[in-house]
């Protein structure tokens, strides 16, 4: 009874969320293109954004970057988004939300690739553009374009630079996932397997745990983790979040040095933390490249109804650190540090 109370009072803060408007600005700033952010009869174009969460810094920088272009071109943007990580019906009631305002187009990170599909739909035949940016929808096309960093190849970038981190010795891996079912999460893990030369069920696999890319359940699962693999020396991180947990188990374990900390995300934070010694190497994303060719998208399809051309749009993925390994593209913190999640 105490579980089933607790998922309706989640659902029902999700809703309320999602009915909130986090972000909502418009601008026809002097030096901007005639009519630019004007649909075929003048009117001002209104877009949705719909992220994950609130919280996390990469949807922060999403949303900033979305606000930015917005402003750039004299539209209004309306920023909506998820309770919690896994707020499907958060999400759906922040599309419906949109659809009533009556926004041209909808930009919106997924938390479940396939929990939002009906009313995608709803919004599409009601003659609203939908865009994913940083997750792709299944089928991809549920949406009419994606935006996104191919995370199956940033997955194996990862684990190609720890497995040649760890040069001649035998991995004993350790892995702080993400949110089961997520297509992001799952994209990840398989390729950061690939990338080791692993699979799922290979020996030097020594455990597994769910965090939902959240600092401190990552640093409780590896604490854990750690009491049943005290040799570990190498992990896999969904994100930059989770890495910062597991190295702070590791650390109060003693054992920093010893264990190859790989990751993706790209933020500043996290690519300080590269140049600390916190993380090996992490792969650095562009969400505000996401963000402005989403906006963009809208903008070109209220004008004339254009949509894009095709329907994902990898937005690129660099691998960060000071510690390069032959075979394995990468840059410096210093390039980093100048290119954090632009």
């Amino acid at each position: 009874m105490k579980f089933t109370f607790s998922r309706r009072m989640m659902m029902a803060a999700g809703a309320l969320a999602a009915a909130t408007m986090v972000v909502t600005t418009s601008g026809c700033a002097a030096g901007n293109d005639s009519g630019s952010g004007s649909g075929g009869g003048g009117e001002e174009v209104k877009i949705g954004l719909v992220t994950k969460t609130d919280a996390n810094p990469f949807f922060v920088k999403l949303r900033e970057a979305a606000q930015k272009q917005a402003d750039a071109k004299g539209a209004k943007l309306v920023a909506l988004a998820g309770a919690f990580d896994g707020d499907n019906e958060g999400q759906v009631a922040a599309i419906e939300n949109l659809v009533t305002q009556g926004v041209k187009g909808i930009l919106i990170t997924p938390n479940s690739s396939s929990g939002i599909l009906s009313a995608i739909k709803n919004a599409r035949d009601q003659g609203v553009i939908v865009i994913a940016l940083d997750t792709a929808t299944e089928p991809a096309d549920a949406v009419d374009a994606t935006f996104a960093t191919d995370n199956l190849a940033a997955g194996v970038t990862q684990g190609k630079w720890v497995k040649g981190a760890l040069g001649s010795k035998t991995p004993k891996v350790l892995m702080l996932d993400g949110t089961p079912g997520g297509t992001v999460d799952s994209l990840r893990h398989k390729g950061f397997l690939e990338g080791m030369g692993l699979s799922e069920d290979s020996s030097e696999i020594a455990g597994k745990a769910d965090t939902n890319g959240d600092q401190t359940k990552a640093q409780t699962a590896m604490e854990n983790l750690l009491q049943r693999a005290p040799d570990a020396n190498a992990l896999y991180t969904i994100n930059e979040p989770a890495a910062a947990g597991g190295y702070a188990a590791i650390k109060s374990a003693g054992k920093e040095s010893a264990v190859s900390i790989g990751s993706i995300d790209g933020s500043c934070v996290g690519v300080a933390n590269v140049k600390k010694g916190v993380i090996g190497g992490t792969v650095l994303q562009f969400p505000a490249k996401m963000a402005t060719s989403g906006v963009d998208a809208v903008v070109a399809f209220a004008k004339d109804g254009t949509k894009p051309a095709q329907s994902f749009n990898d937005t690129g993925s660099m691998l960060i650190t000071d510690k390069p390994v032959d075979g394995v593209e990468s840059k410096d913190t210093t390039w980093g540090a100048e290119n954090c999640w632009g």
